[in-house]
């Protein structure tokens, strides 16, 4: 595909669209080739977006009444939905999802916008009855700018998710895509126009990560700051934040685990697990990558896994298989590298392994792979994979699951599969994590619950009325009543 075939996407900033100087290529994961080019968004660019979301905010956006944000975000929820299809399929040929995993994910998009349009207005601020003598009460007020570093994985999801609530509060946004699936953000930047926001409230610099993310981060014009992505670079964006004294909201991964109990229900527990394990073939956070399952039913888990696995369709995501591609060969290899060295360890390969025979396959596609017996202190046991490879261990007592579970450096989710509810409640307690789901999986995981990690997996909660509060800071008030 040659560079004069394919369209070229453009920054949006002040609620235009932007050129930048150069542009870089976006692959489609299915096949390998180029469909589309891109600003190659650098310093100048990040600091005229910054601009103009300082001058949205201080002029109008940031003093707005709260129905008047609710109402934008909740239009911005029927535009989202009006355009279901055309970003479900820009969506599915970015990030190489199977098409519909990405009409989900566009639903979701439009349920944080109208969720928060709808909880906006019930977000207030507290009167504090200390002192006869003094009116005290607490104001509620946004940050002023916030940045957002969205992956490539959830685009679409990501992007809604951290700049709804942002917007809802009053904050004006400056967003960063991933250089590997930048267009359904790109897109919902010129959405936003439609939906009503004013200029400069919503603007997307897309461009690599050292050349626009960096700058983005360690900007002295940025309020707030959230990223999603890599515990290495979220590190970076921390480090980056603090020398400006900027708060940050870091969702970083995790290597979540499934408990299961000699009690489990067979019928719900297996497809569950699949599910979230392979669901955009392995590219989730809250992946559920290792199985830690009782002694006693480990071999029948293991072939009910198994026989799943392998009666998986792979193909690519427009033509809506079990399992897409990975987002970039870079990214294919890595994951094959972590297959590799669970080859060389003492873990016995169940299944998969390697890349699909299928010749006309030619995209970043990774064979579904299980790994058995896996020792705990292994790199695939202990390092975020990132694809579709699940690491089964087992456990004799209940003591010994809870170990192997915490003894991580992540701490995003965890499944437990168990008809024992005293069980059920005893773990819930002792798991260390951000969500802990009992015999389900990631099912109440919406706009209305409260997501983020302990340990690694990252500081600040998302979702639910706590994202409200994540892009908002209190202010205390005292007024000295007269005649007291």
């Amino acid at each position: 595909m040659t560079s004069t075939s394919v369209p070229t996407y453009e920054a949006i900033i002040d609620g235009k669209r932007v050129p930048a100087t150069t542009t870089f290529d976006v692959l489609d994961p299915s096949t390998g080739a180029v469909f589309a080019k891109v600003a190659r968004c650098g310093q100048s660019e990040v600091d005229a977006a910054v601009a103009s979301a300082r001058a949205a905010f201080d002029n109008g956006w940031g003093n707005a009444s709260s129905r008047t944000r609710a109402l934008a975000c909740r239009r911005m929820a029927e535009v989202i939905r009006a355009h279901a299809d055309e970003l479900a399929e820009l969506e599915a040929r970015d990030a190489g999802k199977v098409i519909s995993q990405a009409h989900v994910d566009v639903e979701a998009a439009a349920r944080y916008f109208e969720f928060y349009g709808c909880t906006v207005e019930a977000l207030y601020g507290e009167t504090v009855l200390n002192r006869p003598d003094l009116l005290t009460y607490t104001l509620v007020e946004p940050f002023g700018v916030s940045a957002h570093i969205v992956p490539w994985n959830y685009p679409l999801q990501v992007a809604a998710r951290t700049t709804a609530p942002a917007l809802a509060v009053g904050n004006a946004c400056v967003v960063k895509p991933s250089e590997d699936a930048p267009l359904t953000t790109l897109r919902l930047g010129e959405l936003a126009i439609e939906a009503g926001f004013p200029p400069g409230v919503f603007n997307v610099v897309p461009g690599y990560g050292l050349e626009a993310g960096a700058p983005l981060s360690a900007h002295k014009g940025i309020d707030h700051l959230s990223f999603t992505g890599s515990r290495e670079v979220g590190q970076a964006v921390m480090v980056a934040a603090a020398a400006n004294i900027v708060p940050v909201t870091l969702e970083l991964g995790g290597k979540s685990p499934h408990l299961v109990f000699p009690d489990y229900d067979r019928e719900t527990t297996i497809p569950l697990i699949v599910e979230s394990i392979l669901e955009h073939a392995g590219q989730n956070c809250s992946a559920g990558s290792r199985v830690l399952v009782h002694e006693d039913v480990h071999e029948e888990v293991v072939a009910a896994l198994v026989e799943v696995f392998e009666g998986f369709t792979i193909g690519p995501g427009g033509a809506d298989p079990d399992l897409g591609p990975l987002v970039s060969a870079k990214h294919r290899d890595r994951v094959l590298g972590y297959i590799e060295q669970g080859k060389a360890s003492s873990a016995r390969l169940a299944t998969g392994g390697g890349v699909p025979e299928d010749p006309a396959l030619t995209g970043f596609f990774v064979q579904p792979t299980i790994f058995d017996d896996v020792d705990p202190d292994s790199v695939i046991a202990r390092e975020e994979i990132f694809g579709p490879v699940l690491a089964v261990s087992t456990f004799a007592s209940t003591e010994e699951a809870v170990e192997l579970a915490n003894d991580t450096t992540y701490g995003l989710a965890a499944g437990v599969w168990t008809q024992d509810i005293g069980l059920a409640h005893r773990l819930v307690r002792e798991l260390q994590a951000g969500q802990v789901f009992v015999n389900n999986y990631a099912a109440a995981g919406g706009a209305e619950l409260t997501f983020g990690g302990y340990k690694e997996s990252g500081i600040g909660r998302e979702k639910g009325f706590d994202a409200l509060r994540e892009f908002t800071r209190r202010k205390a008030v005292a007024i000295k009543v007269a005649g007291r």
